[in-house]
């Protein structure tokens, strides 16, 4: 479709509306408001002047998208979304200044849901109907509820510690969907004076470790890692409790329960990892092959996709 479409009832003021796209009944565009190609935008929505939409955005009916908006491409906004620009909103407040908040590429947000400001929603996140969104939201991840919280990834199919072998067996590996990530099932001798897991470097894990962390005390609501690392090795085992992995190979995406003191995971270089779903006695230990360099991370998700499409 090399034209728009703006319905006679519609009172759109600005004159940077892309080729395509279609514009419902009574819906406002002030002057400055750009909004892309092959968009549809549906009845009794609303447009500031600030607000910049991109390309095959579908914008359900009764939104109102105000200054500081940002949209990407490929993005759903589902009807009656609410989204603030404004954290402390007083009327006739000169001193006003709109927080900027960013819908990335391929974002879904469901019905009802409210994006408080200054956020941002990663690309390819789903946001469930009537979540209130109060923090900024991984790439692919989906969230729901009032604080919405991350409750799965899109596309990551779930694998269980019990789907490798357990106590009184020996160590072994089972490769994942996931390039160069390995589960791993260590020796575990449970006796009545307790139990030991055991595992040698070289051998029954992967790599000589030079360092190790761990993560503990983890709120529930709260995410970890979100990096890859461009040379460095790691070994997770969560010895107490339990969590969620996701791994990312900027193709594959597959998640892990790390629940037992014998499992361990695999993650190589340029391998996009994420931990999510701490219970609240989660001891997660992680062993490293390199000494901690800050230029070995990379934190950014849309950099680590460059990264791994320009090597591939």
């Amino acid at each position: 479709m090399d034209t728009n479409f703006i319905h006679p009832t519609a009172d759109v003021q600005s004159a940077k509306i892309g080729a395509g796209t279609r514009i419902w009944q009574f819906v406002v565009v002030l002057p400055d408001c750009t909004i892309g190609t092959d968009c549809n935008i549906c009845a009794h929505c609303f447009f500031e002047n600030d607000v910049v939409v991109g390309n095959r955005v579908t914008i359900k009916c009764g939104v109102q998208l105000w200054d500081g908006l940002r949209i990407g491409d490929d993005v759903f906004v589902g009807p009656n979304v609410s989204f603030t620009n404004d954290k402390f909103p007083r009327s006739k407040n000169s001193g006003y200044r709109p927080l900027a908040t960013e819908i990335e590429d391929g974002a879904s947000i469901g019905a009802g849901a409210v994006v408080l400001p200054g956020i941002r929603i990663g690309r390819n996140a789903m946001i469930g109907s009537g979540s209130v969104v109060t923090r900024s939201v991984p790439p692919n991840a989906i969230v729901v509820g009032n604080p919405a919280r991350v409750v799965g990834y899109v596309g990551a199919s779930s694998k269980s510690s019990d789907q490798i072998p357990g106590k009184n067996q020996p160590a072994s590996s089972k490769a994942t969907r996931v390039k160069g990530v390995n589960l791993h099932a260590l020796p575990l001798i449970e006796e009545i004076r307790g139990s030991l897991s055991v595992g040698e470097f070289g051998s029954d894990l992967p790599f000589e470790a030079k360092r190790f962390f761990i993560v503990c005390g983890v709120p529930n609501l709260e995410i970890r890692g979100q990096h890859t690392h461009r040379e460095c090795h790691e070994f997770l085992i969560c010895t107490h409790g339990q969590c969620t992995v996701v791994v990312d190979d900027g193709t594959n995406r597959e998640e892990f329960l790390l629940d037992r003191p014998n499992i361990g995971l695999h993650l190589p270089p340029m391998v996009w990892a994420t931990e999510y779903a701490y219970s609240s006695d989660a001891s997660l230990l992680v062993f490293a092959s390199h000494l901690y360099e800050a230029k070995d991370y990379i934190r950014d998700y849309d950099e680590f996709l460059s990264l791994v499409r320009t090597s591939g």
